[in-house]
């Protein structure tokens, strides 16, 4: 019996749930029922022998453990004196003795069951009438490895977590990533390996933070089978929500893999692999979600150890903590001396482009575009996902890019290769080929610039396209259709996506008038400080500070008053020879104001305005002018060229008074301009058409016009 016969058989079992359970709580039944036969028939030829073994060495009061695990040629055991089909022999006590069968493992494998929530489970199926039904059908099951191999009934519990996750699509897309998705995604990140691990005897290691149910994992170990079988890929993961974590857990156990590899707990806090270093590794980490929880932790890391930690490039927005994962994985790149590692994450929209230069998103992309370890990255399909719509980008990353690519990115624009799913679920609506997965894994085994041709039909609808590879013609119109070429694969430097932010600023031009309005508001702005409200300074609390206080603003107000006799409301566009002049009637008044006063009666009684004299700095060193605040600007100039070149073609001749602020400088390089980084990936891909001319449209218009006149001629006939 194969495994989709197997399938439907176990599958069967939903028919007995339905009406107890929902469909999305089936694989609570399921998915633990199944490994706990399996494991019932892996363990049925050492049974015996394992027992007698225990016995023996707790009779002799001696450590157990290694010596059953010995006995029963596994990793795990159990020491219940029956096997699950025993069970049933007694169906009165089935519930504790299955509780009792199931706490009889050894802890490895209690705590997947733990994890399951399987004691709750088992209550409910009582409560339900269905737990000796349920019981019975999967003790009519062979799952011995001598009729399901441990790849066979991998794939075996891989179709069934797809069933479920499809069931329950509402949440599947926190813990569950579309098969055709990952399956992309190991071509991507084998495409460069597959000669190597044809070879004989390899082994290697492959890590997931963020391993969800294991589906990465389970679909590399499928991929790595299918080059060679007998290649040996030990697989590592940790995964923070109970559910997922004991469903990996079991497929792992299932497969054959050690599953003291897949830890619980939060990666990004507690690194449940510190100091492990990986050859491959894949990741699905949730898409904006934020990392508020574990904010003290990762922070304390990143300011702590710098670059000895995970961290040290930066921190992102506390909203999305994707590149967190993104960094956390390129902690456990092996050296590129010993082989170096590749990757493989799927991440929104929001990490190419999202982060000011300076900002820690920003310096994320720095870092990793100036060590060089972005080897591609691939936009998907909107709608592939089963809670988001979005758009979604897979990015490859290596220290080990062949010397053809070095110093590169390739950007392949995927999002046009997929195909209407014929029922959708939750969001995802579109699904990739195997024919699209071919396509996009040969333009990043190709790398380089290629295009691809549309056709579309008369109508305009897109009817298929064509990756256009060397040696393929543009292909011909069909049916008076048209053909559109465009970019479907670019190559850029990683200096491309490189610029430095420079400041520009103006100078402040002040129009002074002083009216009886303004002295008004002044006298307000005043009361109010000494109030203390608004943003003024904290209250007054002593009577004699608050005297002092009053009289200091009564004399500010005559001050103003004096001043507004001198100056009258003749306004004054210089403000340089205009202070000395207020100075001199302040001092003959015997007042002396404080750089906070003068501040207060310049903002009070000024107004900025264009046709003004510059305001003076005063300053030796640094501008003549100061600045307006109000006209500061900022310009992106590309990372290969020169600022001071740039100011002068692009912002001088609109701005003639305009300079750089040269204190604005990178905190690496010491340069004018704080560099930055995006990766602008549409606008790569973006073809302008132009719009269709007013003959067209009226031609279309009248067409459509005269068909109307001609339906309704008809039916009134």
């Amino acid at each position: 019996m194969n495994q989709q016969n197997i399938s439907a058989l176990i599958w069967a079992v939903a028919d007995l749930l339905r009406g107890d359970f929902k469909q999305s709580e089936y694989g609570r039944v399921i998915l633990p029922f199944t490994v706990l036969r399996r494991l019932d028939c892996v363990l049925a030829p050492t049974r015996a022998a394992a027992l007698a073994e225990y016995r023996a060495k707790s009779a002799a009061k001696l450590p157990f453990v290694e010596f059953v695990r010995r006995a029963a040629g596994q990793s795990f055991f159990n020491l219940f004196p029956q096997d699950l089909p025993g069970l049933l022999g007694d169906a009165d006590n089935l519930r504790n003795n299955l509780q009792a069968y199931v706490r009889a493992f050894s802890t490895d494998v209690q705590d997947i069951f733990t994890r399951f929530d399987f004691p709750a489970t088992l209550e409910r199926l009582h409560k339900a009438g269905l737990l000796y039904l349920v019981t019975e059908k999967f003790t009519g099951l062979n799952l011995h490895p001598d009729a399901l191999s441990n790849y066979q009934m991998g794939l075996l519990f891989e179709e069934l977590l797809r069933r479920f996750a499809e069931m329950s699509n509402e949440t599947a897309g926190e813990h569950f990533t579309p098969r055709e998705v990952i399956h992309l995604m190991v071509e991507l990140l084998f495409t460069e390996d597959d000669a190597a691990l044809a070879k004989g005897g390899i082994v290697r290691t492959l890590y997931d933070p963020a391993a969800g149910t294991g589906g990465m994992l389970s679909v590399a170990a499928e991929h790595l089978h299918s080059l060679n079988p007998d290649a040996r890929l030990t697989m590592f993961g940790q995964e923070l929500n109970d559910e997922s974590y004991a469903t990996c857990k079991a497929d792992m156990l299932i497969r054959g893999q050690d599953v003291a590899n897949i830890v619980p707990g939060n990666t990004l806090s507690d690194d449940g692999h510190r100091g492990k270093h990986f050859d491959y590794m894949l990741s699905n980490p949730p898409f904006g979600v934020e990392w508020k929880k574990v904010e003290a932790t990762v922070r304390e890391e990143h300011e702590d150890m710098g670059y000895r930690g995970r961290f040290g490039p930066g921190l992102p927005r506390i909203s999305d903590g994707s590149l967190l994962f993104l960094l956390h994985l390129l902690s456990k790149m092996r050296p590129e001396k010993d082989g170096g590692s590749r990757i493989g994450i799927v991440l929104n929209g929001s990490p190419l482009f999202t982060g000011s230069a300076g900002s820690g998103e920003s310096e994320i992309r720095r870092y990793v575009l100036e060590q060089d370890y972005v080897e591609a990255i691939v936009a998907l399909p909107t709608d592939m996902f089963f809670n988001t719509g979005i758009a979604t980008y897979i990015w490859i990353l290596t220290n080990r890019k062949p010397e053809e690519k070095r110093g590169k990115v390739q950007l392949i624009d995927g999002s046009g290769f997929w195909r209407k799913m014929r029922k959708s679920l939750g969001s995802k609506r579109r699904e990739l080929a195997p024919e699209h997965i071919e396509t996009i894994s040969r333009l990043l085994g190709v790398g380089a610039a290629l295009d691809q041709a549309v056709l579309l039909d008369a109508e305009g609808k897109e009817r298929t396209r064509v990756v256009l590879f060397e040696g393929t013609p543009v292909p011909e119109p069909v049916d008076g259709g048209t053909v559109k070429v465009r970019p479907v694969s670019r190559i850029f430097r990683t200096t491309d996506f490189g610029y430095r932010t420079i400041t520009v600023e103006r100078p402040l031009r002040l129009r002074f008038q002083m009216t009886p309005e303004r002295l008004q508001e002044y006298e307000g702005k005043l009361r109010e400080k000494l109030d203390g409200n608004g943003r003024g300074p904290k209250r007054v609390r002593s009577v004699e500070a608050q005297a002092q206080a009053l009289r200091e603003v009564d004399g500010l107000l005559d001050d103003a008053e004096a001043l507004f006799q001198a100056l009258g409301d003749t306004p004054d566009d210089n403000w340089n020879t205009l202070w000395p002049r207020i100075e001199g009637i302040l001092e003959a008044r015997g007042s002396r104001y404080t750089p906070a006063n003068r501040k207060a009666v310049r903002d009070a009684f000024t107004e900025s305005c264009p046709d003004a004299v510059p305001v003076e700095s005063g300053k030796r060193n640094g501008p003549k002018y100061e600045p307006d605040s109000g006209l500061r600007d900022t310009e992106n100039v590309p990372l290969g060229e020169d600022v001071y070149a740039y100011f002068l073609r692009e912002v001088l001749p609109h701005v003639p008074d305009a300079w750089i602020d040269e204190s604005k400088r990178d905190a690496k390089d010491g340069k004018v301009g704080i560099v930055g980084y995006e990766i602008p990936f549409n606008r790569h891909f973006y073809v302008f058409e132009p719009p269709r001319s007013l003959a067209e449209i009226d031609a279309d218009l009248k067409a459509c016009t005269d068909r109307i006149l001609r339906m309704l001629g008809e039916v009134s006939a």
